[in-house]
């Protein structure tokens, strides 16, 4: 057995099909299938499940499929160590981010890291559910974490960047818009709420403000990214409260900051005995202004 069997075999598991995942390996179909089988036949047993619709991994095959990744990983993390200490920075580099937090601050981190280092690649899980994190911490696939807290599972050194304020987004015909002052959160109980899907951070971030503000206000309707969630609150569907740097760019005047002030730590947690491309995205971030002011101005909140 090779790293290249256990990467054509995840393919296989990813893409669902033979064909599906020969033709992103850029390799005949036939190829695949005969390495797939002569994968199985070294291991033992049957690692995926044939049927008209594609393949399945088997239980013995999701077990499998498992270490897989580790090996993988730890080989990808072995190659990028090399490249680093030539100072060439290669390879992929994996962050798990909430919802929300550093959505300016990371994206121009990693601009100015890729025009250093065209070479590395970068994956980013937004807001992965707690089971899905924890199987990436356990399983050693993170490279870094951004986070208002560390998630159970994640061996990481941290380093805290600064605060993300809170702010209310309205509607554009809403009286409060109107003055220049933060709002209450009390002030906004009493009206639709626009929410998050269930078991996300930011979502189990508003329950626990309704649990402090009495009975829980009547939600209106769930989005999955807070640029969808503004624009429903622009459509005038409810109100709802987000990171300030997450409020898309030209929405900033739908926005009061809250009374009293609510803010979360901006933490970045890194693997231990990071490599280089840990190092220079951190360096990168710890450059970023996280701790910007809300201003108040009627007309116009600064980004």
């Amino acid at each position: 057995m090779n790293l290249r069997q256990y990467e054509y075999a995840l393919t296989v598991a990813e893409e669902g099909s033979i064909t599906a995942a020969a033709e992103r390996l850029g390799m005949a179909q036939p190829s695949l299938s005969q390495q797939i089988g002569t994968l199985e036949k070294q291991v033992g047993v049957r690692l995926f499940t044939r049927t008209p619709q594609g393949m399945s991994p088997t239980v013995a095959g999701r077990a499998f499929l498992a270490e897989a990744e580790v090996a993988t990983t730890a080989s990808r993390r072995a190659f990028i160590a090399a490249r680093a200490a030539g100072g060439d920075l290669s390879g992929e580099l994996v962050i798990a981010v909430y919802l929300g937090f550093g959505a300016r601050q990371l994206p121009r981190a990693l601009g100015e890291l890729r025009r250093r280092h065209p070479r590395l690649q970068v994956t980013i899980h937004e807001e992965p559910d707690p089971a899905e994190m924890e199987r990436l911490a356990r399983q050693g696939t993170l490279d870094m974490v951004l986070v208002h807290e560390i998630p159970p599972g994640c061996l990481f050194d941290v380093r805290e960047l600064g605060e993300e304020s809170y702010v209310a987004v309205l509607p554009p015909d809403h009286p409060s818009l109107r003055r220049a002052e933060p709002i209450a959160l009390d002030d906004l109980v009493g009206e639709g709420w626009v929410r998050f899907r269930r078991a996300s951070k930011l979502d189990e971030y508003l329950t626990g403000l309704f649990a402090d503000h009495g009975p829980a206000p009547r939600t209106v309707g769930r989005a999955s990214q807070i640029s969808t969630a503004v624009r429903l609150v622009a459509e005038g569907l409810g109100v709802t409260v987000v990171p300030f740097s997450a409020v898309p760019d030209g929405w900033e005047h739908l926005t009061r900051p809250l009374r009293p002030a609510l803010s979360e730590p901006v933490l970045a947690g890194v693997r231990r005995a990071p490599g280089g491309a840990e190092t220079a995205l951190l360096d990168q971030l710890m450059q970023q202004d996280w701790g910007r002011t809300v201003h108040t101005a009627p007309d116009a909140l600064i980004r």
